[in-house]
């Protein structure tokens, strides 16, 4: 198979996880698996920042990048790190010799056979999601051709996250939006019966739906329905409808 046909075929099974079915973790480790497979390296390890910032491993291809992973988060420092923070990608053509400014990184990578690593961001325009580091066993950084294809990669699996986080946010708002309509509903319709039954004008109604609520620590939807159900007694028809607490 030429190199033309793997590269196609490495984004297709990259973009092949972005299904209804979306599995990030799935989109990660094929993404990881295909570079190596693909580019002139031995072995990877992908870092995505969790909600408050901090990088977390996701995925790597073997049990010494991973542990090379996991030395270079403890450590807070490495060509990863850096790829995050500065969204650029990082080449240590040769681990020994340029990578003692990262002395914790520098002694895991050696003890885990690796001489050169390549760090690319997980990147959409100025959002970074995380970082993929290539490892080699050989002294030499990627060519120009394999880093192009690895940023591409990352790229389409970054887009592939924030689409997905897209869709969440907007199921999330639509359903917080669609159950603030069916709650403005029940609202109108709690006013209405106190209206009815207490002799209060619309105005009073709702503060007095908005007051009991208060006083008995309740959501003004369960209020509202319980009035609406005609099963809460306390407001309805009495001669004080009305609780009055301090706002």
């Amino acid at each position: 198979m030429s190199r033309e046909q793997r590269v196609a075929d490495a984004f297709v099974r990259v973009a092949d996880t972005l299904t209804d079915n979306f599995d990030m973790i799935d989109l990660l480790h094929t993404l990881v698996t295909e570079c190596v497979a693909l580019l002139d390296v031995d072995a990877g390890g992908l870092v995505i920042a969790d909600e408050n910032g901090d990088l977390q491993l996701v995925a790597s291809t073997s049990e010494q990048a991973q542990l090379v992973e996991i030395m270079q988060l403890s450590a807070g420092v490495g060509p990863c790190v850096d790829a995050f923070t500065t969204g650029s990608p990082v080449t240590v053509a040769d681990i020994l010799v340029e990578g003692d400014r990262w002395p914790v990184f520098q002694e895991a990578a050696r003890a885990q056979g690796f001489r050169a690593v390549f760090a690319t961001p997980m990147r959409l325009r100025g959002e970074v999601l995380g970082a993929m580091n290539l490892f080699s066993v050989e002294p030499g950084g990627p060519t120009e051709a394999d880093a192009v294809i690895a940023q591409a990669l990352a790229d389409i699996a970054t887009i592939g996250i924030l689409h997905e986080r897209s869709i969440r946010e907007t199921h999330i708002l639509n359903e917080q939006l669609q159950r603030a309509l069916e709650s403005r509903v029940l609202i109108e319709q709690a006013k209405g019966v106190l209206a009815a039954t207490a002799s209060l004008d619309m105005d009073e109604a709702f503060a007095t739906l908005r007051d009991y609520a208060r006083a008995h620590r309740m959501s003004l939807r369960d209020v509202a329905q319980q009035v609406a159900d005609r099963t809460l007694p306390g407001i309805l028809g009495g001669s004080s409808p009305r609780t009055t607490v301090e706002s």
